[in-house]
């Protein structure tokens, strides 16, 4: 699988791959969200790789204080 010259190609692990070869992508070159609990932003990483679609936050902490928040009622009212 070679990539038409002078044309990169990026493959789904953050590697792009162009006429030059391979090479490993820079940290801000990778897609970025907000966490829904502390609004920072943070990166893609490579254990997400799958599921990036579905990941809201940023760390296993965020994610125990959104679900703590929600069983004691403070969760989104509409």
């Amino acid at each position: 699988m070679q990539a038409a010259r002078g044309h990169s190609r990026r493959g789904l692990n953050g590697v792009i791959f162009g006429s030059a070869g391979w090479r490993k992508m820079k940290k801000s070159e990778l897609s970025q969200k907000i966490c829904a609990v502390c609004q920072r932003p943070f990166s893609w990483r490579k254990k997400w790789e799958k599921v990036w679609e579905d990941v809201k936050y940023c760390s296993d902490k965020c994610r125990g204080q959104r679900q703590a928040s929600k069983a004691k009622g403070g969760g989104d009212a509409v």
